[in-house]
């Protein structure tokens, strides 16, 4: 509780929380750690896309665009009427 006190800090549970992780993870415990997703292994092989996944993707691109050409012809015609 001194401690925590002495430097002005917000709880002595941190200090606490600080020295169980020295103690399981070693000083490197206390560096911050990188946010995000982990970045991809350059080494790591590329894998093909297979013709199915392909045309599934295609297809779906296709679909879309079909729906938004029909919602933009509706929308046209609404403002002629």
């Amino acid at each position: 509780m001194a401690l925590a006190q002495e430097y002005d800090l917000s709880s002595p549970k941190l200090i606490e929380r600080w020295v169980r992780i020295c103690r399981t993870e070693g000083e490197d415990g206390l560096r911050p750690k990188p946010k995000g997703r982990h970045k991809r292994d350059p080494d790591a092989p590329v894998r093909e896309e297979t013709e199915l996944e392909r045309l599934r993707r295609e297809n779906q691109r296709l679909r879309a665009e079909v729906a938004y050409l029909g919602k933009l012809r509706a929308l046209s015609g609404r403002e002629r009427g």
